[in-house]
C-alpha cells in the first residue's frame, strides 16, 4: 500500500476536512480527495462520510487512523528535517495556555536544553491547542479539557486552585469577612475583570461556591491572566485568578483574598500527545520531566 495514501488519510483524518487537510499537506482539495477514494477502492471500505461541513470517520476509518497514526508520526520523526544526528537534538513543539505555559512549563523544560532538546511554543485554548495536536502541528499540549477519540491520548498533570481577589482598596470597602457574611450580592458592586466577555473563570467560581450566575458583566477584559492581574493590583476591580498565578501579589499584599471557601475551585490540567508518539524519546523525556516538576504545582 502507498504509504502516501495513509498520509493522505491521517491527515484528513485529524484535520476533519478534505479542504483543511489539502492546506496541510501543499496538495489541492481535488487531489485529497482522489487519493481518499484511491485507497477506499484499495480497502473496499468507505472510510469518511461526507457531511455539509467537513467529514466524519467511519467505524473503520478510526480504527485505520489508530492503527497507522502512531506509525506514520515515527517515520515523519525519523525523517524530520530538524534532526541532528551527531547531537540528538530534537525540537519539542508544545502548545497550552499563555499563562500557565510561560509560568511553569517552560522553565521546567528548559533544563533540558543540555540535554539537546529544542523547544517550540505557541499559545491558545483546548479547543485550538487540541485540534493542532491531531493536525500534527504539536507533539505536546497543556489543556483544560481531556481529549476524546483513540488518535489522542492525555494524562492528568495537576490541579490549579482559583482564588477571588481584588485590589487593596475594593477589599477594604468590603471589610473583613464581608463576603463570608454576605454572601456574593456584596460584590455586585464592583467591577469584574476577566480574560473574556463570558467571564468563565467568575462563573465557574460562582457556580462552585455560591451555587449561583454572577450578576455583573465584565468591565475590563484583557486575554491573559497576567493582563487581568495587573489591572485588579492596579485597582481595577475583582477577578478569580489561579493561586499560582497572583501567590506572590497575595503575599506582597498588592491584592487580598477575598474568601477562603472550604472547598476551594479547582481546575485540572491534562498533557496530551498523538497514541504512539509517547515512543519517541524526546517526546517522552519532556512528558516525564513535566511531570515531574508537576508534583510541587498542586
Amino acid at each position: 500500500m502507498d504509504l502516501a495514501l495513509l498520509r493522505t488519510f491521517v491527515t484528513v483524518h485529524r484535520a476533519g476536512s478534505f479542504t483543511r487537510a489539502a492546506a496541510l499537506l501543499g496538495l489541492s482539495q481535488p487531489a485529497v480527495t482522489s487519493q481518499i477514494r484511491t485507497l477506499e477502492r484499495q480497502l473496499g471500505h468507505t472510510l469518511f462520510l461526507r457531511r455539509a461541513r467537513g467529514v466524519t470517520p467511519t467505524t473503520i476509518g478510526d480504527e485505520l487512523a489508530q492503527r497507522a497514526a502512531p506509525h506514520l508520526d515515527a517515520l515523519v520523526e525519523i525523517t524530520e528535517p530538524g534532526l541532528c544526528e551527531e547531537s540528538g537534538a530534537r525540537t519539542l513543539h508544545l502548545a497550552g495556555p499563555p499563562e500557565f505555559t510561560a509560568v511553569r512549563a517552560l522553565p521546567a523544560l528548559t533544563r533540558l536544553i543540555p540535554q539537546g532538546l529544542a523547544l517550540r511554543a505557541s499559545f491558545g485554548n483546548a479547543e485550538e491547542t487540541l485540534e493542532g495536536l491531531a493536525a500534527g502541528h504539536h507533539d505536546l499540549v497543556i489543556a483544560t479539557a481531556r481529549p476524546r477519540g483513540g488518535l489522542l491520548t492525555s494524562t492528568p498533570l495537576c490541579d490549579e486552585e482559583h482564588v477571588l481577589v481584588a485590589g487593596v482598596r475594593w477589599a477594604a470597602r468590603l471589610g473583613p469577612g464581608a463576603v463570608r457574611h454576605g454572601g456574593p450580592e456584596v460584590l455586585e458592586p464592583i467591577p469584574v475583570v476577566e480574560v473574556h466577555e463570558s467571564l468563565p473563570l467568575v462563573t465557574r467560581y460562582w457556580a462552585a461556591v455560591f451555587d449561583a450566575r454572577p450578576a455583573a458583566t465584565g468591565t475590563v477584559i484583557a486575554p491573559d491572566l497576567r493582563a487581568v492581574l495587573a489591572a485588579v493590583a492596579a485597582g481595577a476591580g475583582l477577578a478569580v485568578l489561579p493561586r499560582y498565578l497572583c501567590e506572590t501579589a497575595l503575599e506582597q499584599g498588592e491584592v487580598v483574598a477575598l474568601l477562603d471557601p472550604p472547598v476551594p475551585p479547582l481546575r485540572t490540567y491534562f498533557l496530551a500527545a498523538r497514541t504512539g508518539t509517547l515512543g519517541l524519546a524526546h517526546i517522552a523525556r519532556a512528558q516525564e520531566w513535566l511531570l515531574r516538576a508537576a508534583v510541587d504545582w498542586s
